[in-house]
């Protein structure tokens, strides 16, 4: 196509209705069809990226190749379309205000007041269109963060509404997701909260186009007239969006309500008949269908909030799907794990991953776990910080140097075998200042070599502490080999102990890189390794 086509996506009546599954399964649908499309996530809260929240606050922090902390959606962007995103994908109004008072401060607005309208709206349009103008998408969907009437989404709404009319007809939609709730008490689905949010996003100037209904029941074509009716949309434009077994179940889900045919319509985009989603429906039935199942512990301290691990927990059903295997996940809180009971926790389980995190809290619990699947041949995953655990513990219980620890825990400590680099030394600011995004890694041994099938990776990374290689000669000579380094800087990558059947540690996060299409190599390894631990320990 000649110039890009733009969709927006924005939610009402409530937060967390999918608006993000509901963006990527779009797009599935229409790359699918042939088209080239990308999806970016406008944040509406100030902090400039969410590489400052707590995973509470916000979910994980997600990172693309390119190093930018974005919001966690774009996993989800990138894991059903199997295409890299950029900072282009991901905006904040932090962000925006920051870019738009650099350049007051340098004078480029000619003396003007500086306003919301234009001098943000601008901003907001010109980032809206980087993607687009790129000459790489056909369509660029855009999630709008957020619900429809909060203060901080008006710029991006009115922004939507600009912009729709400088594109002209047919160049751009905009898709409303809502709840239809059931009041179980008088046996009815009611309509009335979306009439309120549609005629509150008409307010703002902006007419939603295709309205796609969250619901825990069927909807009536009576329903779904009366939706079209008041909230001035076509009826084959109302979309039911009703509960499902997994989230890959969307993109089907949307196929048969027809949300692709009417985008293509509406948009007079000119693509083949009908998506192909075979690959797409042979992972779907390896994920249903599996022909056993394994218990993976999951070692972490913010195991309350299952979105603070969401690539994680996505990469294992990758990987479970590529093993016929279902993987059953347990949280376990670290800050509750002690030697006392270590055994009790733990000893159920068919594999454990120790996972990324900062600080102190918790960080013995983790060490615990680290020890219990070394002695006990567990198979053990440690990422970035669990990585790190695995060598405070292997320094600490094997090599016997019991201060062993990571400056980031005590930076008074003798023995630091996680250190800071020099760069990193005198760093202030927090924020964007880790070492972020694609590193190459070059494998030297052990099974990690092999489980890539290859010499040369590269891997993305969020982290500020590193293996300190004063102690390197010690652990390689005790059993804990490095089996993987930064060809330039020679930072260490990789561990591994070399007389236990799966015991890998990892400084970079693979679970960002795992999708429906490329299982993660070390994570399929990693479920058929405990897989053969469980089919082992039922012998005994």
């Amino acid at each position: 196509m000649a110039h890009a086509k733009y969709i927006f996506v924005t939610g009402g009546v409530t937060s967390s209705l999918g608006k993000g599954i509901i963006a990527a399964s779009l797009a599935k649908l229409l790359q699918a069809r042939g088209l080239r499309v990308t999806i970016q996530k406008l944040d509406p809260y100030i902090n400039v990226d969410p590489g400052t929240l707590n995973p509470y606050e916000h979910g994980e922090c997600y990172v693309t190749e390119d190093g930018a902390e974005t919001d966690l959606d774009l996993g989800h962007y990138e894991r059903f379309l199997n295409v890299n995103t950029s900072q282009a994908n991901n905006v904040t109004t932090g962000r925006i205000y920051q870019s738009v008072i650099q350049k007051e401060r340098r004078g480029e607005f000619l003396g003007k007041t500086v306003q919301v309208i234009p001098h943000i709206t601008d901003e907001i349009k010109q980032r809206i269109q980087i993607l687009g103008k790129s000459g790489d998408y056909d369509v660029v969907i855009t999630e709008i963060g957020g619900t429809v009437g909060d203060i901080e989404s008006l710029p991006y709404i009115e922004s939507v509404r600009q912009l729709q009319w400088e594109l002209g007809e047919r160049n751009s939609l905009v898709i409303h997701l809502t709840l239809i709730p059931y009041l179980s008490a008088a046996g009815e689905l009611k309509t009335k909260p979306t009439q309120h949010s549609v005629k509150t996003l008409m307010e703002s100037g902006v007419q939603a186009d295709i309205l796609v209904c969250r619901t825990e029941h069927e909807l009536s074509d009576e329903i779904r007239t009366k939706l079209a009716r008041f909230c001035n949309v076509k009826q084959e434009a109302v979309i039911q969006s009703i509960d499902v077994e997994t989230i890959y179940d969307v993109p089907n889900k949307m196929l048969l309500e027809g949300l692709d045919r009417v985008v293509i319509k509406n948009l007079d985009i000119d693509t083949k008949d009908q998506p192909d989603l075979r690959s797409w429906n042979e992972f779907v039935q390896r994920h249903k269908n599996p022909k056993s199942t394994v218990t993976i512990g999951l070692i972490g301290k913010y195991v309350e909030l299952q979105d603070s691990y969401k690539s994680i927990l996505e990469a294992f059903i990758h990987a479970g799907a590529a093993n016929e295997i279902k993987v059953k996940i347990e949280s376990i809180h670290s800050e509750y794990l002690e030697v006392d009971n270590v055994e009790k926790k733990l000893s159920h389980l068919d594999a454990v991953l120790v996972a990324p995190g900062f600080g102190e809290r918790g960080i013995e619990g983790k060490i615990e776990a680290v020890r219990y699947a070394r002695e006990n041949k567990l198979p053990f995953f440690g990422i970035c910080l669990g990585m790190q655990m695995a060598v405070i513990e292997y320094s600490r219980n094997v090599l016997g140097i019991k201060d062993s620890n990571s400056i980031e825990m005590d930076e008074k400590t003798a023995n630091p075998v996680i250190s800071l680099m020099e760069d990193q030394k005198n760093i202030m600011n927090m924020g964007g200042t880790m070492r972020l995004g694609a590193w190459d890694c070059e494998l030297i041994g052990g099974k990690i070599k092999n489980i890539y099938g290859s010499k040369m990776i590269s891997e993305r990374h969020r982290h500020r502490y590193e293996y300190n290689n004063d102690y390197r000669e010690q652990l390689e000579n005790a059993g804990l080999k490095t089996t993987g380094v930064n060809p330039k800087s020679n930072l260490v990558e990789t561990v591994e102990v070399e007389d236990h059947p799966w015991f890998i540690g990892v400084q970079y996060h693979p679970e960002y890189k795992s999708t429906v299409a490329q299982p993660h190599p070390l994570f399929t390894s990693f479920v058929k390794a405990a897989g053969e631990f469980k089919l082992k320990k039922n012998k005994i």
